[in-house]
């Protein structure tokens, strides 16, 4: 919301034709093709998350909250690639801002009032609160926002001036960026009339509001479930090992994997897309709205205007589609599969949404994701956390063990992970190259 006025985006708008001319704005941003110009604020990223993290928890003994300390990383990524800067969860070691906490809070509040829309036209957009933010009395605005607005006023005043040296605005290297918010800069350009200041800021915003939580999420989710399968665990580093000794990996300084590389693991991708399946991390129906002439859905007449949706975490445990062990941890079921099989099960995966309305940042995501796990993996061993605060002992005699140890997933929404704390040691040298 901005001036009184409610701003749709890509997540809340239920307008199908503002969503697709929203969508169409920015697609080539998002696009497969794009990842290449992402990648090295990506790699910045992450080699000072690698670092900090030897740093505060390794080098120190230290437990980490590692669900909470992989959603600061994901903010900063995020930060990174939109704006060419980092948010500073990483380098400072703290919620900045509490932006953390606050999107906790909202999404405590999205999760019941998107169940009934109109509540929040009674609580947080009511006319009252409305005007007052009109009047700038109380401005409806976060931490998340107040960085997007100061940082798009920064880069459209760079634009500016841009212009005034007679250079091309949409050439990133005129305003020396080639980030998300440079695509979202020229796409105004493009399609003036369509998309305009109030919607670069839309996006903007959307990339910390959705952008951080799900990938967190999805991070924590094959961290925790390689840790409690020590096979999986140890069958992932003998193909990330084994990799880097035939030189398909390049054995770098800092551990990090290219986006190419990391392509090139098939039990990796099999991990990942397991823990897909287990956690997704939205836990509430995808809805959709039946059209006015109704649709037949699973044999039976729905009536037009009625809201139907499907919920991954039901979709994901299909034993006709996955198999018996639906609630088994077994990335192997993605590798034993034929083809005709695997491709059953892919378009059975709801982790991303579906269709029109699949994530639009379901690229960098992927990006984030299969580059961090084998990057950290290959500078760490990853275990629970069993210490006791009196009785604090060496990490080796307690690294992967208390198999019983369980975090406590929170739906709001997205699915939260809570308690996940972890230890961790270094990798042998030998091991990890």
């Amino acid at each position: 919301m901005a001036k009184g006025s409610r701003l749709p985006s890509l997540f809340s708008t239920t307008d199908e034709q503002y969503h697709a001319q929203l969508r169409r704005s920015v697609n080539s941003a998002f696009s497969m093709s794009a990842l290449v110009q992402y990648e090295p604020f990506v790699d910045d990223t992450t080699s000072k998350f690698l670092d900090q993290t030897e740093a505060l928890f390794l080098s120190k003994h230290a437990v980490c909250d590692f669900a909470e300390w992989l959603q600061w990383y994901a903010f900063d990524v995020i930060g990174q690639i939109t704006y060419s800067k980092r948010h500073g969860f990483v380098d400072r070691a703290e919620d900045v801002d509490g932006m953390v906490s606050y999107l906790g809070r909202l999404f405590g509040y999205v999760a019941p009032v998107g169940q009934i829309p109109s509540l929040d036209l009674v609580l947080l957009k009511n006319p009252i609160l409305r005007l007052l933010d009109k009047l700038n009395i109380n401005p409806f605005t976060s931490a998340v926002a107040s960085f997007a607005k100061a940082h798009v006023s920064q880069r459209m005043a760079e634009v500016d001036a841009a212009k005034a040296r007679g250079r091309d605005p949409n050439d990133t290297s005129a305003v020396g960026r080639g980030d998300l918010l440079s695509m979202f800069l020229k796409a105004k350009e493009e399609r003036p009339d369509f998309f305009h200041n109030g919607r670069v800021l839309v996006m903007a915003v959307s990339m910390a509001f959705a952008g951080s939580d799900t990938t967190a999420i999805s991070l924590a989710a094959v961290f925790y479930y390689l840790i409690k399968n020590p096979k999986c665990y140890r069958k992932l580093l003998k193909e990330i090992d084994e990799a880097v000794r035939s030189g398909m990996i390049e054995d770098r300084p800092n551990g990090l994997l290219s986006w190419t590389e990391s392509q090139q693991l098939p039990y990796l991708d099999a991990c990942v897309k397991e823990a897909f399946r287990l956690h997704p991390a939205v836990g509430l129906p995808l809805e959709r709205v039946v059209p006015p002439q109704g649709a037949d859905i699973c044999g039976e007449h729905i009536a037009g205007g009625t809201i139907v949706g499907c919920n991954a975490w039901i979709i994901h445990r299909r034993p006709e589609v996955f198999g018996e062990d639906v609630d088994a941890y077994r990335p192997e079921r993605w590798l034993e599969a034929n083809r005709e099989k695997r491709k059953e099960m892919e378009s059975t995966m709801l982790h991303f949404g579906m269709g029109a309305r699949t994530c639009i940042g379901k690229n960098i995501s992927l990006l984030e994701i299969y580059k961090l796990i084998p990057s950290f993996l290959r500078r760490f061993e990853v275990g629970v956390d069993i210490w006791k605060k009196a009785q604090i002992v060496d990490s080796s005699q307690v690294f992967l063990t208390h198999p019983n140890q369980e975090w406590k997933p929170r739906n709001a929404w997205f699915v939260r992970q809570l308690n996940f704390n972890t230890i961790f040691k270094p990798r042998p040298k030998k091991a990890a190259a």
